[in-house]
């Protein structure tokens, strides 16, 4: 193994802390203060190159809000049009007409930020730590408690390898696993309780999936055969037996 990878080999062993996506968000919010902290006490030549940098950035950044804001575009109004008969001491005059000019970009990101929250349920009950997880004690003396046994129902993809059973963490039970909602499953999307339970595949109330509907039939306005879709499930599968989910348009 080359020197240097031993981080990237521990969490592909162990995986990464369960509060890893909380804490870089922390990180990230509190780089901001610490940023201004540290161009508040910069002097001297440091203090001047910080705020050097800083402006040009804010200066990108500042271009780039413009950019993608609503604009006023003027334009010469169209002669030939019907209904735009003028008077008189007007036909001199140039007419202008005002439209609205938006970004391509910025309307396909709202248009994705309006469709993101269209789901059949968009509030569901979270799930408590104990409840998904049970600890199993292990060990000779059973004083170690650092594993832990998914008490919901799960996927894993067809070609999924356990780890070694000293090794392996979060356990599936096979009795729990899951592959299909009347369709069958290509993966998980998002859980609404956290990334963690969205890695480790865990299905509750709410998750959106991805399901193939090749057997469907539908198609694409281009005459492609559409492969996946997204659906949401709408019950407790731990508790049915049974995975019931309503696509997503």
């Amino acid at each position: 193994m080359p020197q240097g990878e031993h981080i990237e080999l521990h969490r592909k062993r162990y995986g990464r802390r369960l509060d890893h996506e909380e804490r870089t968000r922390k990180r990230e919010a509190r780089a901001v203060h610490k940023k201004a902290e540290f161009a508040r006490k910069a002097l001297g030549i440091k203090g001047k190159m910080y705020a050097k940098q800083r402006h040009a950035e804010k200066a990108t950044m500042k271009k780039t809000i413009a950019m993608h804001e609503e604009k006023d575009k003027k334009h010469k109004a169209d002669d030939g049009k019907q209904g735009s008969a003028v008077p008189a001491y007007l036909l001199e005059r140039e007419q202008v007409e005002r439209s609205k000019v938006l970004s391509n970009t910025v309307k396909q990101k709202r248009k994705e930020k309006a469709g993101k929250w269209e789901v059949p349920l968009p509030k569901v009950r979270p799930v408590a730590e104990d409840e998904m997880f049970k600890v199993l004690a292990t060990g000779k003396r059973k004083k170690k408690q650092w594993k832990r046994m998914v008490t919901k129902v799960t996927f894993v993809p067809p070609g999924f390898t356990r780890k070694p059973p000293k090794y392996e963490r979060f356990i599936r039970p096979t009795g729990l696993r899951m592959n299909k909602a009347h369709l069958e499953i290509i993966g998980i999307k998002k859980n609404p309780n956290g990334q963690a339970y969205t890695s480790l595949g865990v299905i509750t109330k709410g998750t959106i999936i991805e399901v193939n509907v090749s057997e469907l039939g539908l198609v694409t306005p281009g005459g492609k055969v559409v492969w996946g879709k997204y659906a949401q499930v709408t019950n407790n599968p731990e508790n049915d037996g049974c995975i019931n989910a309503v696509l997503l348009v």
